[in-house]
């Protein structure tokens, strides 16, 4: 496992095409996900993408717990998606602040709008194919992440540029807030493996 560094907004990996992954079992792509595994955690995120280490293929990994900037009721397991697809999003929407480890560092976060509830479809680590239905801060990662394999960063996705800030302010001010909370609050999981 190796940590690596997480490269920032501008850099042409981040937009360059992601190629589908052939043989999951590659020792390539093993190191892949080992790798994406170590620098999530040393970055203190709850996702990565592959290209977010300069690695232009699909996939990602989620773990949605307690971190620096992210306090929730119900955390998740660590997860691997390799090839998704979102399958359904909810008309229903919500409103949650964002940030990426690719935009200055993880220290600016910003309002984005986004379904509430979507359902991927996905091949796990072990070459198990699933399909999630989630919502709460797992469906809002598996989107920010999903965005980062098609070469888009939630900065593109802000839906009020005024109210951007720092994460010392998201931290004081937003983190803790009824409605970050309520939004993030993850109610409905269920896994299907297929």
């Amino acid at each position: 496992m190796a940590i690596r560094k997480v490269i920032m907004v501008g850099n042409p990996r981040l937009k360059a095409k992601n190629k589908l992954v052939s043989n999951i079992h590659s020792p390539k792509i093993k190191k892949l996900i080992r790798d994406l595994i170590s620098t999530n955690k040393s970055a203190d995120l709850i996702g990565i993408a592959a290209n977010q280490i300069g690695e232009n293929h699909m996939v990602f990994i989620t773990h949605c717990i307690n971190t620096g900037s992210r306090k929730f009721g119900k955390t998740d397991k660590l997860r691997v998606y390799i090839n998704p697809k979102i399958t359904f999003q909810s008309k229903a929407k919500n409103l949650i602040y964002e940030g990426c480890g690719s935009v200055a560092d993880g220290a600016i976060f910003g309002p984005v709008l986004r379904p509430e509830e979507i359902e991927v479809e996905a091949t796990d680590e072990k070459g198990q194919k699933f399909r999630l239905r989630v919502n709460g801060i797992l469906a809002r990662v598996i989107q920010h992440e999903y965005d980062h394999l098609q070469g888009v960063e939630f900065m593109q996705k802000v839906s009020d540029y005024s109210k951007i800030i720092v994460q010392d302010y998201y931290r004081k001010l937003i983190r803790n807030s009824k409605l970050q909370k309520d939004n993030s609050l993850i109610t409905e999981l269920e896994y299907i493996a297929l």
